[in-house]
């Protein structure tokens, strides 16, 4: 287990054949940190996209269809919200729900002052991105010929949302989430560098950039550059991964 894991006679140790990217002030090994938080930024990363993908295709897939006053009410709320810059409105849901627990009480209480928070704050406005694009992709499919097909074959509305427009809106998704894990991995490094979220000793690159601040003044920078380069070579892998998909599934 992380917690409990100090060792003092091995802190602030170089690199060597026992600890290969050396150990930090506490004398716990930095590659240990590292990996863990690298599990921490995708395990938020994937139940941020699961979540919201899905919410921003459905919103934006109804709005599209549907058009005049629904239309209106979605795209006030997401204009609204991306009036907002990224970083202060998450921030802002983030203090939002800081006192809220939900199921007090019950085994599976949930606190939103800690990390449950993030998942929250973060989830609640990456669904923007893909609610527009929908939005925009749904608006041309209605009109197609196939969906006036439909129409006339006597089908409903919901069953042309789920026969016809979701799945020729499905690419979409796809590329979003693959783009949306760098976003959701670059929001929570910044928001764990400022201190919100997640207990203290946490292993997360955000508060491992901040503790290799000061480090990095005593000439021991290897916890700073573990992070750093973690989160650069993973940040490059999903966004090739994205660009590849956009040139396989998009219709463009």
């Amino acid at each position: 287990p992380w917690e409990g894991s100090e060792n003092y006679d091995i802190a602030d140790q170089g690199p060597s054949r026992e600890h290969w990217l050396g150990t930090d002030t506490f004398g716990r090994d930095i590659l240990t940190k590292t990996l863990l938080g690298a599990k921490m930024s995708l395990s938020i990363a994937l139940v941020v996209n699961i979540i919201a993908i899905p919410f921003g295709m459905f919103l934006g897939a109804v709005a599209g269809f549907f058009g005049k006053w629904i239309d209106d009410i979605i795209v006030w709320l997401f204009t609204t919200l991306a009036a907002i810059p990224g970083l202060i409105r998450i921030i802002a849901i983030k203090f939002a729900f800081e006192e809220i627990t939900l199921f007090e009480g019950k085994p599976f209480e949930i606190d939103l002052g800690g990390m449950a928070g993030v998942y929250l704050a973060i989830t609640l406005t990456f669904w923007i991105g893909t609610c527009r694009l929908v939005r925009a992709e749904t608006m041309k499919l209605r009109d197609q010929d196939f969906v006036l097909a439909a129409r006339a074959a006597g089908r409903t509305n919901l069953g042309i949302l789920t026969k016809h427009i979701f799945p020729n809106v499905m690419h979409i998704g796809i590329i979003q989430m693959s783009l949306g894990f760098v976003g959701a991995i670059t929001m929570e490094v910044m928001i764990r560098y400022l201190g919100l979220g997640g207990s203290v000793g946490t292993p997360s690159w955000g508060s491992m950039i901040d503790a290799g601040r000061t480090e990095l003044l005593a000439g021991r920078p290897w916890e700073l550059c573990a992070a750093v380069g973690a989160m650069f070579f993973l940040i490059l892998a999903l966004s090739l991964l994205g660009d590849r998909l956009r040139d396989a599934l998009d219709p463009k």
